[in-house]
């Protein structure tokens, strides 16, 4: 776990804002959940006794990823388009996002009447793409990363009069994602601790506001890729801060500069800001498939990610907040790959063996021995650095944890082969 922040260290902004209070009330978010009913589900709270026993005490899962569009997204999306004016509502809506935000906004517009159109970057996924589609949106695909798709939407704003609908950085969408904490406070009212992912700060700064203002003893810790964190420069400096080189599997959590209005509730209201590896959030995406049989975007496993970064840190109970499960079939299967290895259940291994008959047989004899599964073997004879009898096999193999793994590379030394990685 690297970066925490907790607020004591954050200047005299904090307390000047605390002056002026929230722009969003808790009142407005109480408004938003009514005007939600029948829209968005109120998920379930799962228990999970594999990480109660690492915490030492209970934990529950806010299963967002079961939501409606599989995001926590389509509550402030709608919540944004139902406050709009008549004439607002006739010129249409446009939004830009590679995934949960896009089809949030697609069903909502649908569900309001509202004409919409998303853009969206070129080589986004295709079952993204289509369920935006299929939500009811006019998809554009335009730009290669975020920030010139983002361009193209404003510019269509700007030629249409098309309201543009931010993915964090409103007041409504705020209030629309801060239903998440009444649920949470009404389902675990015996919460402490409440995880929640953090990308540009709409969820975790609506959540802290609801909880906060109806339970102030509840501690907010907001989670980051290590590779996209924005906020833990951002809340030293005492203001928005923007990162370049953004870098993670975390698509959902990828935003370089925190929004104006939820990095000051985020200042205010969040105790701490903490970051995870690319190693941890795919071992907590495997995790959530594996043991609590959901599945989960990185963003989404991300306050997962912590928990098993750092257990004994988090008071109990915690609810952590499971924020989307829109992941790409191709994608999953790459980070459950990697989830895999970081786990000690895969094996990548070079040797070097005496080019004649049988030897990589005896060298598989000794793999079976060991109860080691081989995947794929690959045969090198012809690189320079090899002698005029030896040839380099490179063996991909499935293991059964760590400690597996240790007894492989002793059996194999064992029986004279030098080991690489």
């Amino acid at each position: 776990m690297a970066d925490q922040m907790s607020p004591a260290s954050r200047g005299t902004a904090a307390s000047a804002r605390s002056a002026e209070g929230p722009a969003v009330t808790v009142e407005d978010i109480r408004a938003a959940h009514k005007m939600l009913s029948g829209v968005s589900r109120a998920t379930a709270m799962e228990g999970s006794r594999y990480l109660s026993g690492l915490v030492g005490a209970p934990v529950h899962l806010k299963c967002e990823n079961l939501q409606r569009t599989g995001s926590f997204k389509i509550r402030g999306a709608y919540v944004r388009i139902a406050g709009l004016s008549a004439q607002e509502r006739a010129a249409g809506v446009v939004a830009a996002s590679a995934g949960n935000h896009a089809q949030g906004v697609a069903l909502a517009a649908s569900l309001l009447g509202v004409r919409s159109t998303v853009f969206m970057p070129v080589g986004a996924p295709l079952p993204k793409v289509a369920a935006t589609r299929e939500y009811g949106a006019e998809v554009r695909l335009q730009g290669h990363v975020v920030d010139e798709t983002l361009a193209a939407a404003q510019e269509h704003a700007r030629e249409t009069g098309a309201v543009f609908i931010h993915p964090f950085d409103h007041l409504d969408i705020i209030a629309g994602q801060g239903t998440v904490g009444l649920e949470i406070l009404e389902q675990c009212p015996e919460v402490r601790t409440v995880v929640v992912g953090v990308g540009g700060g709409g969820l975790v700064a609506g959540i802290a506001l609801a909880v906060k203002a109806l339970r102030p003893d509840v501690r907010v810790v907001g989670v980051q890729a290590a590779g996209a964190a924005c906020y833990p420069p951002s809340l030293a400096a005492g203001r928005p801060v923007a990162v370049e080189g953004l870098s993670t599997m975390a698509d959902g959590i990828k935003v370089g500069r925190p929004g104006e209005v939820t990095f000051g509730m985020v200042e205010e209201l969040v105790d701490e800001v903490r970051t995870v590896t690319e190693d941890q959030l795919s071992s907590a995406l495997l995790l959530c498939l594996e043991r609590a049989k959901l599945v989960v975007e990185p963003a989404g496993a991300s306050p997962v990610a912590a928990l098993l970064a750092d257990p004994e840190s988090f008071e109990g109970p915690v609810v952590a907040v499971l924020s989307g499960g829109n992941v790409d079939p191709l994608l999953l299967q790459r980070i459950l790959r990697h989830g895999m290895a970081a786990g000690g259940r895969y094996l990548s291994l070079r040797l070097r063996l005496t080019d004649r008959p049988g030897a990589l047989a005896t060298l598989l004899g000794v793999l079976s021995v060991a109860d080691a599964n081989v995947l794929d073997v690959g045969h090198v004879r012809t690189d320079p650095r090899l002698g005029l009898t030896e040839v380099e096999v490179e063996l991909q193999l499935e293991t059964k944890g760590p400690a597996h793994c240790d007894e492989l590379r002793a059996a194999l030394r064992e029986a004279g082969y030098a080991v690489a990685e």
